[in-house]
């Protein structure tokens, strides 16, 4: 089944950027909807930004537009998001996870559910300091 891993979080100062990338093994990327979710300590667990390449839409949290950009390389086999702008609240454990489909009519009111995706990586820490 398929595998993700996460890689690229760390620490940076408020206004700072990040990349995370989530490379996907035993399987194309493109066969599945994919999404970025994060859960601070305390708090529920939060979609962040879904891509659908089979519909060729993208969405995010109000939290992160215009922040965060969620874009997938079929070639290298990867999901990735630029974090610009961070800011403090945006700290948290960010996970990578994929939804056994590559399309789904109802992906914009489905992208931010957990519950949707089948596939989840372990996760990198984001933590940004003020």
């Amino acid at each position: 089944q398929v595998q993700l891993v996460e890689s690229g979080g760390g620490s940076v100062q408020a206004g700072g950027s990040l990349r995370l990338s989530c490379v996907v093994s035993e399987d194309s990327v493109s066969n599945y909807c994919m999404g970025w979710f994060r859960q601070a300590p305390g708090k529920e667990r939060e979609g962040v930004a879904g891509i659908c390449t089979g519909g060729g839409s993208t969405l995010y949290a109000d939290s992160v537009k215009g922040r965060f950009t969620i874009s997938q390389d079929n070639a290298k086999n990867t999901l990735d998001l630029q974090m610009n702008s961070l800011k403090p609240d945006d700290t948290a454990m960010y996970y990578c996870a994929a939804a056994p489909y590559s399309y789904h009519s109802g992906w914009s009111r489905l992208w931010d559910r957990g519950d949707e995706y089948k596939f989840w990586g372990r996760g990198t820490q984001v933590t940004v300091s003020s």
